[in-house]
């Protein structure tokens, strides 16, 4: 499927404008604002970037853009790390920016359905007065359409599941401009195929998500949040695989080792802790059952040399913790200002995360690198964040070399080349190696969707020969 594709002229311009009016822009500084996200790829800005209100204009600008065979990049929030966003064979970058209500919230069904630009952050504020929340927590405020695209994942997982687990149903615009809507407000079906799971992770690669239904859950009564220190990592490791055998039901288990941690305490003020491995954990339920998850969890943690747990209730103490958390990217970035951060994004059986972890920290100490560690180690999945010069061609070679490194050993080791970021730009030959075979399968799918090729071009998986 090689395609030769058409930029967005004046005339296709003028066709985007005739529909949106001043809401289509080719000025330089807002396609450098839409050229990238959060990542180390070189910026690739679109010819113009469009910013819908409804489905229904979704739909008109595809049809421009696949009579004239240009790109469709889609764009939520731009926090994306792999790439995902960048425009390689320029096109219109579609942002959902403004496609950002609630549209529906059913408290009596656990449901809601949202437009692709509502943020988490948002939806949650919007619920607060119902006593539901949705839990799906990746650190950014992504968009949920984002967030379903890349099949996010984040800090919650361990208890409540992953964009896959959580998305009831979509609705997409695809390649030729059709609406469809997938899944439904049933908890189960057994109707047909299930384009939902097809599409979530999709990467914009197959349509455009327009909007998302979704699952939620009841706040929990009781809430409490502890920080615990270790000896080693393989010690807080061993105590969170044996809490996972148990069953207890922990929310939140998350890992930073020593250094991660040294760089949380600096950048985040964190008082009273030392630069050791260390866990932060969150429980939920009633204030019984959460007193009994505590309680057992800090026994193993006592038999594998943990520190007291250090325990906070309070909602503001509570966010001040996962603020810091969220903020372990940046916390990086401040350990050698001017730099930027190449990000693995593996995950593994949780048996196997300590050692891992230990050969991919002597994988990048090796190159010459800086890269704390800091993961969802409730199920497997960690982050590396290497400290790299971005104008240092040479330094940005090795770097990416120990990445791949790191990613061909987790592999290896019967995990994944990506846990919860996506493939993007960054990941298609792991994506080869991970899937063989199966990857045919993928691009033949692909051109059933798209045989132009024209949904976001460069992601994901390679064109067929």
């Amino acid at each position: 499927m090689s395609v030769a594709f058409a930029h967005a002229d004046d005339g296709v311009v003028g066709e985007l404008e005739a529909l949106l009016g001043d809401r289509v822009s080719v000025s330089q500084s807002v396609r450098e604002h839409h050229s990238h996200g959060e990542d180390y790829f070189d910026p690739a800005p679109p010819d113009a970037v469009c910013f819908p209100v409804s489905i229904e204009e979704v739909s008109a600008i595809v049809k421009i853009c696949a009579a004239n065979k240009i790109p469709v990049i889609p764009y939520g929030t731009g926090t994306s790390v792999e790439g995902h966003v960048t425009a390689p064979h320029g096109g219109v970058c579609l942002s959902l920016a403004q496609m950002n209500n609630v549209l529906e919230v059913h408290a009596e069904d656990l449901d809601v359905r949202v437009q692709a630009g509502v943020t988490r952050k948002q939806l949650n504020e919007h619920l607060k007065d119902t006593g539901l929340f949705f839990p799906v927590d990746p650190g950014a405020d992504a968009s949920l359409g984002g967030m379903a695209a890349t099949r996010a994942s984040g800090t919650n997982a361990v208890r409540y599941g992953t964009m896959r687990e959580l998305v009831m149903g979509l609705t997409m615009v695809m390649a030729d401009g059709r609406i469809i809507r997938t899944g439904g407000r049933a908890r189960k079906s057994s109707a047909g195929y299930d384009l939902t799971r097809l599409f979530v992770g999709s990467e914009g690669t197959l349509g455009v998500i327009t909007e998302v239904h979704l699952r939620l859950f009841g706040i929990p009564e009781q809430i409490s949040a502890a920080i615990c220190q270790f000896p080693s990592l393989d010690a807080a490791v061993d105590t969170v695989i044996l809490a996972v055998q148990l069953g207890i039901p922990v929310a939140r288990i998350e890992i930073l080792d020593a250094l991660m941690m040294q760089a949380t305490i600096d950048y985040s003020k964190l008082e009273g802790f030392e630069a050791k491995p260390t866990l932060f954990f969150e429980f939920h339920g009633t204030e019984n059952a959460v007193a009994e998850q505590a309680q057992q969890v800090g026994e193993l943690a006592q038999e594998h040399g943990g520190s007291d747990f250090r325990w906070t209730k309070a909602q503001e103490e509570r966010n001040q913790l996962w603020q810091a958390r969220h903020d372990a990217y940046y916390a990086c970035l401040a350990l050698e200002p001017g730099k930027r951060g190449l990000t693995t994004d593996v995950c593994v059986p949780v048996s196997r995360l300590a050692e891992c972890i230990r050969k991919c920290s002597e994988i990048i100490s090796a190159a010459g690198f800086t890269s704390p560690v800091v993961g969802h180690v409730g199920d497997g999945n960690f982050h590396m964040i290497c400290l790299i010069n971005p104008d240092d061609k040479d330094e940005y070679a090795r770097a990416k070399a120990a990445s791949d490194k790191v990613t061909d050993l987790a592999v290896a080791m019967g995990g994944t080349c990506t846990g919860e970021h996506g493939i993007g730009a960054g990941k298609m030959d792991f994506l080869v190696r991970e899937h063989g075979s199966g990857v045919e399968l993928m691009q033949s799918i692909k051109s059933v969707f798209d045989p132009d090729g024209i949904m976001n071009p460069g992601k994901v998986i390679y064109p067929a020969d």
